[in-house]
């Protein structure tokens, strides 16, 4: 059920393309207006997307996945009746919300099925929004030409119903929620940053790129974002979680899904433009929009096919080499493509390659995301992966017509020439070989580590929440919160927000281990036994690590009131403080690497500094000043011996 709402609502995305070239004349406007009713949608799904995947985490999946279909459907009965453009581009918007649908569905299946089945389920999932994105250019076009060209507009709002109905009856609503208050500041910024910058992207071409209303929306996009990190890095229950969102191998899926996302929009874009051209241009195939549409369906039904293979790979060998597999076929294939594109037959098989690479990469992606984040955010980041694929469809789309309009002379016919159609798949490839880099480094860690988990099974449908404080109970955060069942095996993860708390998933009311560790402190453990009370008592660090020791003058008697800085050997301070009228001086300790410690007696201007190793754990350094001598330029003193009696 969940696959074949991803269908309806992929369906409705591509079955009103065939109507762009008809549409100024049916309802009376320009082109320019009229190709709001793509970009629209366009924005809508983008917006959407991580707003509302972010509310599945909190409120419920099944819910929203009804209000989504909910949504859909209105938006279908309003462009269903209408012929004003202003209705049409709001029923637009209305459909294009149904995008949130796909990364909502995907963490379903992530909380209802068992583990080995979550695999082929999202391959299924992204199987079926191929077929519904493949089998939509030809429905649309058939729709549009044998009845009232409404139709294309109204019949998903039907399916969208049905699939109402069904989800009602067959699909539970998930137990796993995570806590907290919506985060309305951050999806009122993250809304209005992806707005802006989206237009940018989508009108760019029509506008100018150097245009003012261009630069001012990219200008005015790129500095919302800007505020919108720290604000969610300050705030309780963002809607994304910076911090989990920066983890390499999340930010890596998330990149990749970028540069998949090109590569895949450029095999529809390029080899629908091959297919239509004329054969004059002495490259086109001179087919009608209908046809070209049919001979697309090819490549949406091998996605389909493939969905059990993807599964498989992605069960069996992991989904870094599915990632790593389906980027270098895609690479392959463009490459491939540029001098072997001069048929019919020769344009389908090369988008059918393509499409395998891109069902390999695809169906790993989510999978990717689920294993390396939170259970209780398994939405919210699919989300910000789906979002980041659309960014990338999108900049497909902008970079293809700015080098097709420029490759547009009296001499081509008004046509895009050969080399821009040869530019685009060389783009394809590189976008396509950049993906597949970017998961080598994980593939041969997963390599070098092996799959050595415990082979006990827990079924995860439990969330509960605590709270990590200090001694003092001020709030930590940023501690992680490691939840393992009885035998050790791994059930969930999470980080504590700017207010120190957090929720995890776990089996249920029985036994688990909670690991919680915070860069700076002393990891705790505690052994308990859940009860149906969903509420845990505060994890309390109470061993705080530091850098201590003791300053002595060079005489060796304790110097008060001395200045003790950390530095970075790269550059910059890390902390400093003063010394008490012991001598003694306590600074909290820095992540792992190396440092300089320096200790300055201002009055005297004897200083002195070590290297400073930390690895995790508290390190005691002592330092004896050294007299300097009256010259601006300090000798031998930074990294001489140490004194007797310094440590």
């Amino acid at each position: 059920m969940l696959a074949l709402c991803g269908t309806v609502v992929s369906l409705q995305q591509t079955m009103v393309l065939p109507l762009l070239p008809e549409l100024p004349v049916l309802i009376g406007t320009s082109t320019s207006n009229a190709s709001w009713i793509i970009t629209a949608t366009l924005i809508a799904g983008a917006v959407a997307t991580p707003v509302i995947s972010r509310m599945a985490d909190m409120y419920g999946k099944r819910r929203m996945i009804l209000l989504t279909l909910a949504i859909v459907a209105v938006g279908a009965l309003l462009g269903g009746t209408s012929t004003a453009l202003a209705l049409l581009i709001l029923a637009r918007v209305l459909q294009g919300i149904g995008m949130a649908l796909v990364p909502v569905g995907i963490a379903t299946m992530r909380d209802e099925l068992e583990p080995e089945k979550v695999p082929l389920a999202v391959a299924l999932m992204s199987a079926t929004l191929a077929i519904g994105a493949g089998v939509g250019l030809p429905l649309g076009g058939y729709l549009a030409q044998a009845v009232d060209w409404h139709a294309v507009l109204w019949l998903p709002g039907v399916l969208a119903v049905v699939m109402l109905l069904l989800v009602l009856l067959t699909v539970s609503e998930s137990p796993v929620r995570t806590a907290g208050a919506f985060d309305v500041r951050g999806a009122v910024l993250l809304s209005l940053a992806l707005v802006l910058l989206l237009v940018a992207v989508s009108k760019g071409a029509a506008w100018g790129w150097t245009d003012a209303r261009t630069l001012g929306a990219f200008g005015a996009g790129l500095v919302l974002l800007a505020i919108f990190v720290p604000v969610e890095l300050r705030i309780p229950n963002p809607l994304v979680d910076i911090r989990t969102a920066a983890q390499p191998i999340v930010m890596s899926a998330n990149a990749i899904s970028v540069f998949m996302g090109f590569g895949m929009f450029v095999n529809m874009l390029v080899s629908t433009q091959l297919l239509q051209t004329p054969g004059e241009t002495g490259y086109g195939l001179g087919l009608d929009a209908l046809h070209a549409g049919l001979w697309m369906a090819p490549s949406a039904v091998a996605f389909g096919v493939l969905a059990p293979v993807s599964g498989w790979v992605t069960r069996r060998f992991g989904p870094e080499l599915a990632i790593g597999l389906g980027g270098a076929i895609m690479t392959v294939s463009y490459l491939a493509r540029i001098p072997l594109s001069g048929s019919v037959a020769l344009v389908v098989a090369g988008t059918i390659v393509v499409t395998v690479g891109t069902a390999l990469a695809y169906s790993a992606l989510p999978t990717l995301i689920m294993r390396s984040v939170p259970v209780t955010e398994t939405a919210a980041a699919n989300g910000l992966n789906t979002l980041l694929r659309s960014v990338g469809t999108s900049s497909a789309s902008a970079v293809t017509a700015a080098v097709f309009a420029a490759s547009i002379t009296a001499a081509t016919g008004g046509y895009p020439s050969s080399g821009a159609l040869v530019l685009m798949f060389v783009l394809a490839a590189v976008a396509s070989g950049i993906s597949t880099v970017l998961i080598l480094p994980f593939l041969r860690r997963r390599a070098a580590e092996g799959d050595d988990q415990p082979s006990e099974r827990l079924t995860v449908d439990h969330v509960v929440r605590g709270r990590v404080v200090d001694v003092h109970e001020d709030a930590v955060s940023g501690a992680i919160v490691t939840v393992m069942g009885g035998r050790g095996s791994h059930v969930d993860w999470a980080r504590t927000d700017s207010a120190g708390d957090f929720s995890v998933a776990t089996a249920g009311p029985m036994r688990h281990l909670f690991v919680v560790s915070a860069e700076g402190w002393s990891p705790v453990s505690v052994y308990a036994d859940l009860t149906d009370d969903r509420t845990l008592a505060p994890f309390v660090l109470a061993d705080r690590l530091t850098v201590r020791g003791l300053i002595t003058d060079p005489q060796g008697r304790p110097a008060p009131d001395v200045s003790v800085v950390i530095t970075k050997r790269t550059g910059g301070s890390v902390s400093w403080v003063r010394t008490h009228d012991d001598g003694r001086y306590t600074l909290p300790l820095p992540r792992e690497g190396a440092y300089d410690l320096t200790a300055v007696d201002r009055g005297t201007r004897a200083t002195r500094s070590r290297i400073l190793t930390i690895g995790g754990r508290s390190v005691e350094m002592d330092l004896q000043l050294q007299e300097q001598p009256l010259s601006p330029v300090a000798t031998g003193a930074a990294d001489g011996p140490p004194r007797p009696g310094s440590r």
